[in-house]
């Protein structure tokens, strides 16, 4: 087998047509220029070495790259993804649940309601990494055959070449001080999974009861009117809640001012939880005297035991919130 004529075809194979034949006669004449008048088959193998893959070779002739992205944007490339992932995913979320609390009619089982939420969760997450991937992928494959530069210096996040000045707008993050994407992740997935309580608290928090194989839900425990009075200000607390997530996704550590930020939404969080739970008119009735024949107690008891109970609980959590805010913002 000639060496010589198969290593050309696997060059302009990888090239286009009409360039083909031109490079065919440049490369078959700088090959016999490398090798010695009197050659053997080890002197064609030691220039073809020199030469490199035919791969490498065919892509130093085209204009474009032989890869869908290359090492110049992959650090951005896969920057952008691992940050929009899971802000899309818990936008999905939220919007599958709430589409799914619509279009229910508060007669399903709860189990079924468990497992339907798992599983379209599930599958809107696949749904929405694939549609990610597949758009972020076709963008920076579109720019590296855009870029005309010959430079595969990988670039920074703002599409600059990288320098030693750029460390200086980087600061260094001790492991106890650092916010990973998962506590953001799991940030946004509270709120999604309180907000949907609250908007549809009247088909999800209440008494169940069984019969069969099967849970009923017989009594809300809230009066959805009385709820929905507030909603104003609870859109207000969620979007709060979801712009905290997003400020702790980009800096990326405790600092203090996200700890005065994080206390701020604490704060607000309780006294917009303390307005709600102090409306008289907020439980239902018919829950209330369930729950006390239950518990064989008063009515009045039972209120106080849920309204004093509710307030210590969100007051000592919010509390641990701000003060480990504050507590990881001083780690050096």
């Amino acid at each position: 087998m000639n060496l010589i004529d198969v290593y050309i075809q696997e060059v302009t194979r990888r090239l286009p047509e009409k360039n083909r034949e031109d490079i065919a006669l440049e490369l078959r004449s700088t090959i016999e220029d490398m090798l010695p008048e009197e050659h053997n088959e080890q002197d064609v193998k030691t220039v073809l070495e020199k030469l490199g893959s035919p791969v490498t070779l065919a892509a130093g002739y085209l204009d474009r790259p032989m890869h869908l992205i290359g090492p110049r944007y992959f650090d951005v490339y896969m920057t952008l993804l691992k940050m929009i992932l899971p802000i899309a995913a818990v936008i999905s979320l939220i919007s599958m649940i709430a589409q799914y609390f619509i279009g229910n009619g508060g007669e399903e089982a709860v189990i079924n309601v468990v497992l339907g939420l798992i599983g379209g969760g599930v599958k809107k997450i696949i749904e929405v990494g694939i549609q990610v991937f597949f758009w972020l992928t076709l963008v920076f494959a579109v720019i590296e055959r855009t870029d005309k530069g010959k430079d595969c210096e990988p670039l920074t996040a703002s599409l600059k070449k990288w320098t030693p000045d750029d460390l200086k707008s980087i600061a260094y993050i001790p492991k106890k001080k650092a916010i990973s994407k998962c506590e953001v992740f799991g940030s946004l997935m509270w709120t999604a999974i309180w907000a949907t309580l609250y908007f549809y608290a009247n088909q999800l928090v209440g008494v169940y009861e069984g019969s069969g194989d099967r849970l009923d839900f017989v009594i809300p425990a809230f009066n959805q009117e009385v709820l929905l009075r507030y909603w104003p200000i609870v859109v207000i607390v969620i979007v709060f809640e979801i712009a905290v997530s997003l400020y702790k996704l980009i800096k990326r550590q405790w600092t203090k001012r996200m700890a005065t930020v994080n206390s701020v939404l604490q704060f607000i969080g309780t006294i917009v939880f303390i307005v709600i739970l102090l409306d008289s008119n907020l439980f239902n009735n018919d829950y209330i005297t369930y729950l006390s024949n239950l518990f064989a107690t008063t009515t009045n008891q039972l209120k106080t035991w849920m309204v004093g109970g509710g307030i210590f609980i969100y007051m000592i959590s919010a509390a641990i919130s701000a003060f480990d805010g504050f507590r990881k913002a001083r780690i050096s």
